[in-house]
């Protein structure tokens, strides 16, 4: 921050977050950061989760909810890179949904693994290095999961355990991310069901984490939870509302 951000505007020490008395911290560090003082955090402000990898920890998730509560103050998840996150919440809330399925591939060198994954020897032009529930993927690829943990938090039907995550390493893909999301919904009276399938082609710099676009998306849930300044209500995690027993963003 030295040179870019004043001396007075900077916090060194979460300790003495309550003597800048804020609306709204953002949290676009890292999941442990959540982890660690998202509760601590919300005692003071209402919280912007740019990690929503750190949700898929059931003990962090539960903490969030206990501190928004106590404190009266709301969790809002960007969205990210998912594509149609209202749509999905939607579907989901009508009972509509059925199955969600969220795959992810760039390559390999914008990946930011842990083991094991980060040890999967790349065998071909295009590798799967993970195909299951997102809760699984998460703490393993905390920096390349946020997305697919952000489809989770807006289908709560189905959640971490539920919607699938594939995470794909292509050679090709030097500048470029792309999330591809299916859904099903249940057979209606024909016996056919209701799918949809959507393909994002982010560009991105070549090892580059997060695509050009993500930016955008992740200024408009900002704006959206500046907006909400005063929520509803505290309590719940949504992909785009107040993490409260009613929802995040």
């Amino acid at each position: 921050m030295a040179g870019s951000v004043p001396s007075s505007l900077q916090l060194r020490n979460l300790a003495a977050l309550g003597e800048r008395h804020p609306d709204l911290v953002i949290e676009v560090a890292h999941p442990q950061i959540i982890h660690e003082f998202g509760a601590q955090i919300l005692r003071h402000a209402n919280l912007l989760v740019g990690s929503p990898s750190a949700l898929a920890d059931q003990t962090t998730e539960r903490q969030l909810l206990e501190a928004s509560h106590l404190w009266n103050h709301a969790v809002f998840v960007a969205r990210g890179a998912l594509w149609g996150t209202e749509d999905i919440t939607r579907l989901d809330a009508a009972g509509g949904l059925q199955s969600l399925r969220v795959t992810m591939a760039t390559h390999p060198d914008g990946f930011r693994l842990q083991e094991p994954l980060a040890s999967v020897h790349i065998t071909g032009p295009r590798t799967v290095l993970y195909e299951g529930p997102v809760r699984g993927l998460c703490p393993f690829a905390p920096r390349n999961s946020n997305t697919m943990a952000a489809a989770a938090l807006a289908a709560p039907s189905l959640g971490f355990d539920n919607v699938i995550g594939v995470l794909v390493a292509d050679l090709s893909l030097t500048d470029m991310h792309m999330v591809d999301v299916e859904l099903r919904g249940p057979p209606g009276p024909t016996g056919r069901s209701f799918t949809v399938h959507t393909h994002r082609e982010n560009p991105a710099e070549p090892g580059a984490v997060t695509g050009s676009a993500t930016v955008t998306a992740f200024w408009r849930s900002l704006l959206g939870a500046d907006a909400a300044s005063f929520p509803p209500g505290p309590g719940s995690i949504s992909a785009k509302k107040p993490l409260s027993p009613k929802r995040t963003s």
